[in-house]
């Protein structure tokens, strides 16, 4: 037992390169424990998450192997970002809208430009001399379910503009955008069902090529207790994150929207982003499309509507009206996405622009600001003038 005890702790610990990081967990304990500075608790906390992340996803993984692809596909689509959604949750129990918004709109950026576009900029100059393909029937699909996603969005920031600023409009806009999410949940159902029985066909040469014979390193309950202490261990970050991002914000001058758009996402997506360059360098872009649409997805038609639901019971007042620059960042970032996929074929420029396209939006965060006494409101707030000059 002991030695299957040491086993599994080399597997799930140390068999990550991430794993350097993890001495950041206890580190975040103790600075929260003696009342070190917020500042630090924040920085600490954002590093231990991100192998914590990359552990769950790999949990998963091992888990199904033993419920076979159907159950193992459905536990995937659930803990695939329990990172982000851990952290929606526990900014919604702060009343921190802002935070959940900035947050999953940094994913869906993140995995769309930053992910993406990397993946495709090194596989291209790795496979210079080669002409990159990848299937578009996989892409196509995560490009309807994501421009879904954009006009549920879209809607109710027109009707707010559309019926101008009062009460009514308001209530409107949050009952428009509790349907919505209603809507977008069956919508990722479906796919969801689409994707595991009825067209398995347009998914199966992804798996094939990235199971290449692999088996289960661990066992099935050795890796569901592994994953229920991890996702403890992500909600105890999740928290301390949560909790000091004002601070972090104030002590080091950069805005709440940047931390939670870009540094928040960055941390998070981590090893998928690691991952998903990898299999470009490979040549297999469809397995990189998977991963990094795949999880722009499951943000955009699961954990944005689950945040709006979950809100809604717990009786606070979250709608999908992310305000005008968020919004447009969105939009662009799907459609410039999905022209970027619309020909089955990749070369470098086309990595090029996605990452230029994210360091655009970064630099856009990174000068708009928000007053951080009012991170708790909606976040159609008026934006502080003072932010270039600051």
């Amino acid at each position: 037992m002991l030695r299957q005890m040491l086993a599994n702790l080399q597997e799930v610990v140390l068999g990550t390169k991430l794993a350097v990081l993890f001495p950041a967990i206890p580190l975040a304990v103790v600075a929260d424990f003696y009342n070190f500075g917020r500042p630090w608790i924040f920085a600490l906390s954002l590093l231990g998450l991100a192998p914590l992340a990359e552990r769950v996803s790999f949990l998963t993984e091992q888990i199904a192997y033993f419920t076979g692809p159907t159950v193992g596909g459905l536990l995937n689509a659930t803990c695939g970002n329990a990172t982000e959604l851990i952290i929606a949750l526990f900014a919604l129990h702060q009343n921190k809208i802002h935070v959940v918004k900035y947050s999953l709109l940094g994913s869906i950026l993140s995995n769309l430009l930053l992910v993406l576009g990397t993946s495709l900029l090194c596989g291209g100059l790795a496979n210079i001399r080669k002409e990159q393909r990848y299937d578009r029937k996989q892409a196509d699909v995560n490009s309807l379910l994501l421009l879904l996603g954009l006009l549920c969005h879209l809607l109710p920031l027109m009707l707010k503009y559309a019926g101008g600023i009062g009460n009514s409009t308001a209530l409107y806009t949050l009952q428009l955008s509790r349907a919505s999410s209603i809507i977008m949940l069956i919508a990722y159902i479906t796919y969801i069902f689409f994707q595991l029985k009825t067209h398995r066909e347009l998914f199966d040469s992804q798996e094939e090529e990235e199971e290449e014979e692999e088996t289960a390193v661990i066992g099935f309950w050795s890796a569901f207790a592994w994953l229920v202490g991890m996702t403890i261990i992500i909600a105890v970050l999740s928290e301390y994150v949560v909790g000091t991002i004002e601070a972090a914000s104030d002590s080091w001058g950069i805005s709440v929207s940047f931390i939670s758009i870009i540094l928040l996402p960055i941390v998070g997506n981590a090893a998928e982003h690691a991952g998903s360059i990898i299999f470009a360098f490979k040549n297999k872009l469809d397995i990189s499309l998977g991963v990094a649409l795949g999880s722009a997805t499951q943000i955009s038609m699961f954990v944005v509507p689950l945040s709006v639901i979950v809100a809604w019971i717990m009786g606070i007042r979250m709608d999908l009206d992310f305000s005008l620059l968020e919004t447009g960042c969105l939009a662009f970032s799907i459609i410039v996405t999905a022209f970027t996929l619309q020909d089955g074929t990749s070369h470098y420029m086309k990595g090029v622009v996605l990452f230029l396209c994210y360091l655009v939006i970064g630099a856009c965060f990174f000068v708009d600001s928000i007053p951080l006494n009012e991170t708790t409101g909606n976040l159609g707030v008026k934006k502080s003038s003072g932010a270039l000059t600051a």
